[in-house]
């Protein structure tokens, strides 16, 4: 049998590497992760963010976010320990 993990503790194990996270909506950040708290409030650290754009929704805006930044646990749809960000052939990736 697989020993489990609690989410809590995946979310620990994943503290001072890279996070790629899904918001509610169309958004994605990839950066790394510094902390979090039990409501799952993250704090990023060269963060980037992806973002459809407003006005052609074939194409994806690429905003990198200087400083530290705290992500709202509420707007977290899904979060991908070790993940870099969009695949390869996704549009998101396409911008790099």
């Amino acid at each position: 049998m697989a020993t489990r993990i609690l989410p809590l503790e995946l979310i620990d194990k994943a503290i001072g590497s890279q996070i790629w996270i899904l918001l509610r909506g169309t958004k994605e950040i990839v950066g790394t992760l510094r902390g979090f708290d039990d409501y799952v409030n993250l704090v990023l650290d060269d963060a980037i963010e992806f973002t459809p754009d407003p006005n052609d929704k074939t194409k994806i805006i690429k905003t990198k976010l200087e400083t530290e930044i705290l992500l709202n646990g509420n707007q977290i749809a899904i979060l991908v320990p070790g993940g870099s960000g969009p695949p390869e052939d996704s549009l998101a990736a396409q911008t790099s």
